[in-house]
């Protein structure tokens, strides 16, 4: 058995497929104009209707179209009522036509649920389908830490912790795109962090489990006229990094719960994930850098156990 997934987040527009072993996925990213910190959804929806077709072409011609037995494609951010961007219009619309042409299942998925599957599918860490653990879902948006279940198909998610203003990823795209970074910024911020022999020095906000990055961005942006680019790159990366870990922390020792799912295009960054590794306490479950920025590999996947299950 094999399926289809399709994801039209606010940045990438991709398809992938599974069968439950190995995979294939296709992706671009949203072209953003130079200077800007971000893309309007209209903008969005109008690329992925072009990329999405392009891409499916791309991938049929790597697959055999008449094994499918299911499409599933992301709807909407979260599994939460009223959760809506029109940009998943674009991809649901698609996945509809397929699922239709190849007469098999549909199964909707919100963004958030591909991404936390796709970390368990990279990291093979299965046995989380049938326990409470905390996933830390870090995207360009979103700074969230959950307690998450899997039931029913979906995961069922409780915010206990997260960010009380902009997330990791807006600081992080922030300040890169005022370097003069191509947004998002966080590969090239990344790169240049990792020259420098030591970060400035900023502070950590972090109360419990809820995090504070508004008023160290301040901070950053107030010395960019006066710290080496490298070393204010790395100083960012590494506040990320300590803020992050501890309210990880902090949750952990609220919940009791040791099992730690990390997941997003912010969990990619290699400064971040060696704290994590290193300074959580608990079992740490880090989604491979493929499967953590956007992808539609984790919704293939949901939508293969929902078929299964079906």
């Amino acid at each position: 058995m094999s399926v289809l997934g399709f994801d039209t987040s606010n940045y990438t527009a991709s398809a992938a497929w599974t069968d439950g072993v190995t995979d294939k996925g296709i992706r671009q990213i949203l072209s953003v104009k130079n200077g800007e910190r971000g893309i309007r959804q209209s903008d969005g929806v109008f690329q992925h209707m072009k990329l999405i077709p392009e891409l499916f072409e791309k991938l049929s011609e790597q697959i055999e179209l008449n094994k499918i037995k299911a499409v599933g494609v992301s709807t909407r951010p979260r599994t939460v009522e009223g959760s809506y961007m029109p940009v998943f219009l674009a991809g649901e619309g698609y996945a509809r036509c397929v699922s239709a042409a190849l007469g098999v299942p549909l199964y909707r998925f919100s963004h958030q649920d591909g991404h936390v599957m796709a970390g368990i599918y990279s990291c093979g860490c299965f046995d989380l389908l049938d326990r409470d653990f905390l996933s830390v879902h870090l995207s360009g948006g979103t700074t969230e830490i959950l307690k998450s279940r899997y039931e029913g198909h979906n995961f069922v998610h409780e915010i206990i912790g997260g960010t009380k203003d902009i997330s990791a990823g807006q600081f992080i795209d922030r300040v890169g795109v005022r370097m003069g970074m191509d947004f998002p910024a966080g590969t090239m911020l990344e790169r240049l962090a990792l020259t420098a022999d030591k970060g400035e020095k900023l502070p950590v906000a972090a109360n419990g489990a809820y995090v504070s990055f508004s008023g160290v961005e301040t901070k950053a942006s107030r010395m960019e006229d006066t710290a080496s680019r490298a070393s204010l790159a790395l100083g960012v990366l590494e506040n990320v990094r300590d803020t992050l870990v501890c309210a990880v922390n902090s949750a952990i020792a609220e919940t009791g719960i040791h099992n730690i799912l990390i997941a997003g295009g912010v969990a990619s960054n290699s400064i971040i994930r060696d704290g994590f590794l290193n300074k959580l306490d608990g079992e740490i479950y880090l989604a491979e850098k493929e499967y953590s920025t956007d992808n539609a590999v984790g919704i293939a996947y949901l939508a293969y156990l929902a078929d299964k299950e079906a």
